[in-house]
């Protein structure tokens, strides 16, 4: 999820000339695995000294601070130098609490992880002896490490301990200030390492495309791209930095290994400057906030409405009420959406396989296809079945543009490290893609509109382009969606006046004059409301070109297989501990922090949500019936009001007036409260 990178050399000539392009490379290619705080720790051989800022290595790398004690790092007198650095995705702990940020120190051990664990709260409970320094659950590494180290252990054994407690992944590089080390380990092979032709320089990144590129790209000759190397789940790797030399085992014959002797003293470990370029406005991009009472007047409304809403005249076939767009009912009440239906056709699992395995790495050590991965129900099942019961060597793949929640991250999470699968994200400028929601947010709140509520969700688009980009960097043929058709919603297309289409072969197709209509509502609302016409225009329109223009390349595994709830749910749950969400039944959207917000527009101002759409499609399937159906949409539409508030604050609006304002919105049925 964050990007760990670093480097060590034992050579003084090959530090001089190599090591600030190298570090600033790796510092800028790591930046896209996170953007909201960075940091490095620079060993010069008699004391390490870190720095970390709640912002880009992008900014970090041009302050002065940096540059000198990069500077003095290199020039010290001394052939052994480590480097090891970080690029934060935050996820648990406010980053503009520089404690929060890494590298972590900790009882001499300073370290960065890449991923989340998501069992930290249960760790610390069980070892409450010991002292927690922050909010991140990162701070476990070096506090397990150091309680057997002290118990007498070797640092292998309790290594090996940590990998035995956590749950989650945990790609991760450790200093010692103690025993001069420099170790790596990973329980899903997001790390990779290469050595200079002498063997002395080394370097890692958390992705081969990161090492490839800055080899190819530094003119570092002392270097072959051939010999990168993927450190395999379950594996660690101790280098010792007075020779360079380095044991390599996986987890089950870590303790096995001869202990590295200590240091001949203990090097400290310095703080330089914390912060280092906080001159710019931070906003609060933390996952946490404090939740607010819901007051009695909107839970008020809701109860009235729904007594409406009850009375709505639905289709007696499937659930779509009549202030669904362009819904026509026959004498039977039967709706147009049920007689044009057809239902899905699937090619078979022996269809599928054929397929794939075309695609089958004949190294079993290199990846098979991409799994655009978004933490949901679909991928996660998706990436189950393709590792375990095809048993191919996927890549998952995710883009996180600011709305991707805490518990799809720890589902991520959880999902890799219990498959031994690498994981690839690209991070959006976060801060940016927040307040570019926040500005269609509130432009929308002035003139509200049921067609451009997708604005609210245009940045996340993008993820289409990034995979096709991940596939040409990993040499991939082949990427592979978990895409329910059961979730084609129609409606949002219809609020902006496009009639349905009872043939489209996936969520996002539409015909050319179909784009056409759409982009022609666009600009005649944004003449409307000119608030719309912000910085987010340019996001917007690379959105729609990623959604709506550029060729998907997917092939989609529930063409092939039949989606069946129950399977998809125990499996996950049962077998991976998957995590749902205590404020919902349902375990759809749950990860996506935009759906509860405009879920409840469409559901106080319609009359219905995307659990109507749902529901309707399995009962026209004959999944489940229509009585079952309707039990679980009155349950499925209930506000989700901490998943609205989380939203909200999140982007910097206030959360009761939206509220206020959706319930002013005239609804598009009658009132019979």
């Amino acid at each position: 999820m964050c990007g760990i990178f670093g480097y060590s050399s034992i050579n003084a000539d090959s530090v001089n000339k190599n090591a600030k392009k190298i570090i600033e490379k790796l510092f800028l290619l790591s930046e896209s695995r996170g953007k909201e705080a960075s940091g490095i720790a620079l060993n010069d051989g008699h004391q390490i000294n870190y720095i970390k800022t709640p912002f880009p290595a992008s900014d970090l790398i041009k302050s002065s601070v940096f540059q000198n004690k990069l500077k003095e790092a290199i020039s010290v007198s001394n052939p052994y130098k480590t480097f090891i650095g970080h690029s934060r995705l935050v996820t648990n702990g406010y980053e503009n609490d520089s404690v929060n940020n890494q590298p972590i120190v900790k009882d001499n051990l300073l370290v960065v992880h890449n991923g989340i664990i998501v069992n930290h709260q249960a760790i610390w409970n069980k070892y409450h002896q010991e002292t927690k320094l922050s909010e991140l659950d990162s701070e476990i590494i070096p506090t397990l490490i150091s309680h057997y180290v002290k118990l007498g252990y070797s640092f292998e054994r309790a290594l090996k301990i940590l990998y035995e407690e956590i749950i989650g992944m945990a790609s991760i590089a450790m200093l010692s200030a103690e025993n001069q080390f420099l170790s790596l380990a990973t329980n899903n092979g997001s790390l990779y390492y290469l050595f200079s032709n002498d063997g002395s320089e080394f370097v890692f990144a958390s992705e081969r495309y990161i090492l490839n590129t800055l080899i190819s790209k530094s003119d570092l000759l002392d270097f072959n791209i051939d010999n990168i190397t993927q450190l395999n789940p379950n594996n660690a790797f101790l280098l010792n930095l007075n020779d360079n030399k380095f044991d390599l085992a996986d987890f089950e014959k870590l303790a096995e290994l001869n202990s590295i002797p200590s240091g001949n003293k203990l090097l400290s470990i310095n703080a330089i400057v914390e912060n280092v370029v906080s001159k710019k406005l931070l906003i609060n991009n933390s996952l946490e906030h404090k939740l607010s009472t819901i007051p009695l007047a909107f839970l008020s409304e809701v109860n009235k409405r729904q007594l409406s809403i009850k009375n709505l005249k639905r289709c007696t076939n499937c659930l779509l009420p009549e202030t669904f767009p362009y819904i026509l009912f026959d004498v039977k009440g039967i709706c147009n959406y049920c007689n044009h239906y057809s239902p899905l056709k699937f090619k078979g699992e022996k269809a599928f396989k054929e397929n794939v395995y075309n695609f089958k790495a004949s190294d079993k050590s290199k990846p098979d296809c991409l799994v655009p991965f978004s933490g949901g129900r679909d991928s996660s099942f998706a990436l189950h079945y393709l590792k375990k019961e095809l048993g191919l060597n996927p890549i998952a793949f995710s883009y996180d543009w600011g709305m991707l929640t805490d518990l799809a991250r720890r589902n991520q999470s959880r999902m890799c490290s219990a498959l031994g699968v690498e994981h690839i994200l690209i991070s959006a400028d976060i801060r940016k893609k927040r307040a570019n929601i926040k500005k269609n947010v509130s432009a929308w709140l002035k003139k509200p509109h049921l067609g451009t509520i997708p604005l609210f969700m245009a940045g996340d688009k993008q993820y289409f382009y990034y995979a096709s980009v991940l596939m040409k960097q990993n040499n991939l043929k082949l990427s592979i969606m978990g895409e329910n058709m059961l979730e084609t919603t129609r409606f949002k297309s219809g609020f902006c006046g496009i009639k349905p289409s009872f043939d489209a072969a996936n969520t996002y197709s539409l015909s050319l004059t179909d784009k056409l209509k759409m982009i022609s509502f666009y600009s005649k609302e944004y003449l409307l409301n000119p608030a719309y016409i912000n910085s987010s225009l340019i996001d917007t329109l690379d959105a729609f070109k990623s959604y709506y223009v550029m060729k998907h390349e997917n092939i989609n595994l529930f063409d092939y297989l039949p989606w069946d709830e129950q399977k998809v749910e125990e499996v996950l749950i049962n077998q991976y501990d998957w995590e749902t969400d205590p404020e919902t039944k349902t375990t759809w959207r749950i990860g996506d922090g935009t759906a509860a917000f405009y879920n409840y527009i469409y559901y106080m101002v319609a009359g219905f949500t995307e659990n109507d759409t749902f529901r309707s499609n399995q009962v026209r399937e004959g999944l489940i019936s229509r009585d079952l159906a309707l039990a679980k949409i009155e349950e499925e539409n209930q506000p989700r009001w901490e998943s609205i508030q989380w939203y909200c604050n999140t982007i910097g609006i206030d959360w009761e007036d939206a509220i206020k304002t959706i319930n002013k919105i005239k609804t598009l049925y009658k009132d019979e409260a």
